[in-house]
C-alpha cells in the first residue's frame, strides 16, 4: 500500500529544515504561505503562479498597509515555496510595493541609558547590558551559547545571526564580573538538570548527529538559559531552552516607566544607542558596522543620521547669541 504524500505545509516545514533556517523563519513562512493559499479561496499554490503572488502581495500593499519589510518577507515565503517545494519559476512580477519607511530609529542618551539600567536587576538587567554593551540583537543576546564569550581576549562571538554568519563584538569590562557570577550559578542549574537525566541543549546544523554527546557539554549551554524545562516544538525532546524574549521585554517596559523617560523604547533600542555612542566617540564608520555585522555601510550610516538631526548638525536661528 502506497505511503499518502505529505501535506504541501509539512513540505515546507520539511524543506526549511533541511536548510537549517531558525524556527522563527518556519512559523512565519508556514504562516505567510497559509495566508496566502485562504487569500485565493484556499486553491492549492501548484494550480497558482506568479499572477496570484503579485495579487496578493498587491493587497498586502494596498489594503493592508503593510510596512516594506513586512511585504518582503511575505514574498520571501512564497518564493521559497515555488522554487524549493514546487519547483515552480514565477518570472518577472510586477506587485505594488509597499512604501520604505524613512524612519529614523530612537537613541538614548548615555544618562537616559544609565537611568534605565538603574531600574532593571537580575538575569534581565544582565541581559539588556549585554545588548548595549556588545550591539547585539535581543535574538543575538538571548541564543549565546557559553562558549561564545571568550574572557580573556574581552569579546563575544555572536553567532547564527541574520544569513547564519557570526561575527565579533567587544565585552565590556564592567560585565566580566557579573557574567562570571551568573554562569556560576547557571553551572550549577545544568548540574541539576544532568543528575535528573536532562541537560542537553538545541544545537544548531545538525551537529547533534556529528557530536552525539555534545548536547550536554557546558560549552554548548545557554549563557541565559529559562527557568523551566520544556519541549523542543520539532524533535518532541525535554530541554532548557534560552529566556523568553517577552519576559525580557516586560522588565524593560517597566524600567522605562520607572525611568520616567519619555521615549518609545525597545530592547533594539540599545543597539541602536551602541552605534550611535560609538559614532559620538570618534570611531569610525566601518568599525561600528563590523561590529553591528552589516553586510552593506549603507545600513550603518543612518547612525550618522540621527547624529546630524536637530541641534547636533544644524544651529537653530532661534539661539540668538
Amino acid at each position: 500500500m502506497e505511503s499518502r504524500p505529505r501535506k504541501l505545509l509539512d513540505q515546507v516545514r520539511d524543506a526549511i529544515r533541511l536548510k537549517h533556517y531558525s524556527y522563527r523563519t518556519e512559523q512565519s513562512y508556514v504562516g505567510w504561505i497559509r495566508r496566502y493559499i485562504l487569500f485565493h479561496n484556499k486553491q492549492h499554490p501548484k494550480d497558482m503562479g506568479g499572477a496570484e503572488v503579485e495579487a496578493f502581495l498587491t493587497h498586502l500593499a494596498v489594503e493592508g498597509h503593510v510596512s516594506a519589510s513586512t511585504q518582503n518577507q511575505a514574498f520571501s515565503a512564497l518564493l521559497f515555496l515555488y522554487r524549493n517545494v514546487l519547483n515552480q519559476d514565477l518570472g518577472v512580477l510586477d506587485a505594488v510595493r509597499a512604501k520604505r519607511s524613512n524612519y529614523l530609529p530612537t537613541v538614548l542618551t548615555k544618562s537616559e541609558v544609565r537611568s534605565i539600567l538603574q531600574n532593571l536587576s537580575g538575569v534581565h538587567g544582565l541581559v539588556i547590558k549585554v545588548l548595549y554593551g556588545s550591539g547585539l540583537r535581543l535574538s543575538e543576546g538571548l541564543s549565546l551559547r557559553v562558549k561564545d564569550i571568550d574572557f580573556a581576549q574581552r569579546q563575544i562571538v555572536a553567532r547564527d545571526t541574520k544569513g547564519n554568519e557570526s561575527r565579533v563584538t567587544m565585552l565590556a569590562d564592567s560585565l566580566i564580573e557579573p557574567l562570571q557570577e551568573h554562569l556560576c550559578k547557571v553551572k550549577r542549574l545544568h548540574q541539576l538538570d544532568l543528575d535528573q537525566g536532562y541537560g542537553s541543549v538545541y544545537l544548531p546544523f545538525a551537529l547533534e548527529r556529528k557530536y552525539p554527546h555534545a548536547d550536554r557539554a557546558w560549552i554548548w549551554q545557554f549563557v541565559f538559559p529559562s527557568t523551566g524545562r520544556s519541549r523542543d516544538p520539532r524533535s518532541g525532546a525535554i530541554r532548557r531552552h534560552h529566556l523568553h524574549e517577552s519576559g525580557v521585554q516586560k522588565a524593560l517596559k517597566q524600567a522605562v516607566r520607572d525611568a520616567g523617560t519619555a521615549k518609545r523604547i525597545g530592547c533594539h533600542t540599545f543597539r541602536h544607542s551602541f552605534a550611535t555612542h560609538l559614532l559620538e566617540d570618534g570611531y569610525d564608520i566601518r568599525t561600528v558596522q563590523e561590529l553591528l555585522g552589516h553586510k552593506d555601510v549603507k545600513t550603518t550610516m543612518i547612525y550618522t543620521h540621527v547624529l546630524n538631526r536637530g541641534g547636533r548638525g544644524v544651529r537653530s536661528p532661534l539661539n540668538i547669541d
